[in-house]
């Protein structure tokens, strides 16, 4: 990841035990990366701060366990994992500059996180899945519905990763419009402040849920 200009370490606003390199103006660190998609590894989406939040205010669901973060952006949930006392910790993700914010995030919040590159669409094949995920325990997924192809091949991933390997799965969402919710059983919502920059309000109700028939 190149040395951005306009990026703050600051206090998640859900999760004050987090701290991230933030994008003071998202867009335009959007334009000078020069990149199709937006850096969403820059800011915490709302997503990932309820899951993150839902973490450590659970931390049974992830202690001592193997964690794998997919889609992890900033790896503010991986983070959260770490600090809830997982035993060991993966974030991933696809794009290269998500995979360097992730280990300063991590070392600047002083947790052990791996980081490494994964591709949902190629690894959601049943044969691939388990390497993929690295034998996690609990595979951890927040705002990856928001695109209709994006959703499929999320909960195709998901689903081969704990029919495959029996992992548990929790995933978060804001109510993005290709939630699959006749897979999904809701375990906690919150009201989680967002960039007003990124979404169209201030603040997004967002609800955590398991995989159904997935998580342990």
């Amino acid at each position: 990841m190149k040395a951005w200009a306009g990026l703050a370490r600051v206090t998640v606003p859900f999760v004050a035990e987090v701290t991230l390199a933030t994008a003071e103006a998202p867009w335009e660190l959007w334009d000078a990366s020069g990149r199709d998609a937006p850096p969403f590894w820059a800011f915490p989406w709302a997503g990932g701060q309820a899951l993150a939040r839902y973490v450590l205010d659970n931390p049974g669901v992830v202690r001592g366990k193997r964690v794998l973060d997919v889609a992890s952006g900033s790896g503010l949930v991986a983070i959260a994992a770490a600090k809830a006392g997982a035993a060991a910790v993966t974030a991933t993700d696809i794009d290269p500059d998500a995979l360097a914010a992730i280990a300063g995030n991590a070392a600047a919040n002083e947790v052990a996180v791996d980081v490494r590159h994964l591709d949902m669409e190629s690894a959601a094949g049943a044969d691939t899945v388990g390497a993929d995920t690295g034998g996690a325990d609990v595979v951890l997924a927040a705002d990856v519905f928001y695109q209709r192809e994006l959703a499929a091949t999320a909960l195709a991933f998901l689903r081969a990763a704990a029919a495959g390997t029996g992992a548990g799965v929790l995933v978060a969402d804001p109510g993005r419009a290709f939630v699959p919710r006749d897979r999904l059983r809701p375990v906690a919502a919150y009201q989680i402040p967002v960039l007003a920059a990124i979404e169209d309000v201030g603040v997004k109700t967002v609800t955590v849920y398991r995989l159904a028939g997935g998580c342990r």
